[in-house]
């Protein structure tokens, strides 16, 4: 860590949530995650061979995330020595790597964009709107299920689309932050219980679960905060209280702490039965005794929640560097 290290962070953060995804360059340019991902289907086709048995499957999974893992810590240690020898104008550009990776803006685009479906559009545009950020069916989802999917979606990046990525750069600079998006991206597209994934795609979300273990814990006192300056210090409270008492109901050992404490702050239930591939998962609901008939106004303060947590982030990133 270093005084430097969290003013390119504090700057990326800034720069993120008033630039946010610059679209017509990624539309000449893939994204570095678009390039991580083609990595991980290299490897998945390479590597993960139907005819082999769980054992064998479940090694070469192990295989698989230790190179891709190890491909971009390399990568990044070398960008960062890189970056070293050019002084101010490779801080400049370290700062432009790391706003590329932080997911405030867009997160809150695509979520704020669900809202608006809702409202112009009605449920079906809603459905079309919030199946570009959650895996779960969403013909299956009615007014209520489109804002819960939509909030659970919000809740759950921000602890592993901004506090995570934050997080891991600001203590291990560059190969932290290229590391967490590997294992992250991979955890994505190959880190499921399906038939193909279940074992070869384990140790990748084993590890996924340890890289977001703390800053989902993390994120629930910022999420905490940013309920209690929107809505009041009760309301802080109850978000803090409710994340204790439920994230443990969530079939996730991460993800139910920022959806509890989004659930608590703006006094709604989430989680609950969903539907994936065609298949109900049973959950319990967080924050049970929230109401459960959620609209685009429940979306709208969910956001307001959302954005003040970032500027506390920003906060504490700025007072660790000044301190």
């Amino acid at each position: 860590m270093s005084e430097a290290t969290f003013l390119i962070l504090l700057a990326a953060l800034v720069l993120d949530w008033f630039v946010g995804e610059p679209k017509a360059l990624w539309e000449r340019v893939p994204h570095p995650v678009v390039l991580f991902g083609k990595l991980v289907e290299f490897a998945d086709h390479k590597l993960n061979k139907s005819v082999d048995l769980d054992e064998r499957r479940f090694k070469s999974g192990c295989v698989a995330i230790s190179a891709l893992i190890l491909g971009a810590l390399i990568a990044a240690l070398v960008i960062q020595f890189i970056l070293g020898l050019l002084g101010f104008p490779g801080a400049v550009l370290e700062t432009l790597i790391v706003f590329v990776f932080i997911a405030q803006k867009s997160l809150a685009d695509h979520v704020d964009a669900v809202s608006r479906a809702l409202r112009e559009e009605g449920v079906d545009g809603a459905r079309k709107a919030v199946s570009q950020i959650v895996g779960r069916d969403p013909e299956y989802l009615d007014r209520s299920g489109v804002c819960r999917a939509a909030i659970e979606s919000l809740a759950e990046n921000f602890s592993d689309g901004v506090v995570a990525p934050a997080f891991w750069y600001a203590v291990f600079g560059l190969p932290g932050l290229f590391v967490y998006k590997m294992i992250n991206t991979a955890d994505s597209m190959i880190g499921h219980r399906s038939d193909k994934y279940l074992h070869f795609g384990r140790a990748a979300a084993r590890i996924d679960d340890l890289a977001n273990w703390l800053p989902a814990r993390m994120s629930v006192f910022l999420i905490a905060m940013g309920s209690a300056f929107s809505n009041g210090v009760l309301r802080g409270k109850q978000s803090l209280g409710t994340a204790f008492r439920d994230a443990g109901l969530h079939r996730s050992p991460n993800a139910g702490w920022p959806e509890a404490a989004m659930a608590g702050g703006a006094d709604i239930a989430l989680g609950g039965p969903r539907i994936y591939q065609g298949e109900t998962v049973e959950q319990a609901y967080l924050n049970s005794s929230g109401r459960h008939d959620l609209d685009a106004s429940d979306i709208d303060v969910t956001l307001a929640i959302f954005a003040r947590s970032c500027f506390l982030g920003w906060a504490v990133v700025a007072l660790v560097a000044l301190v």
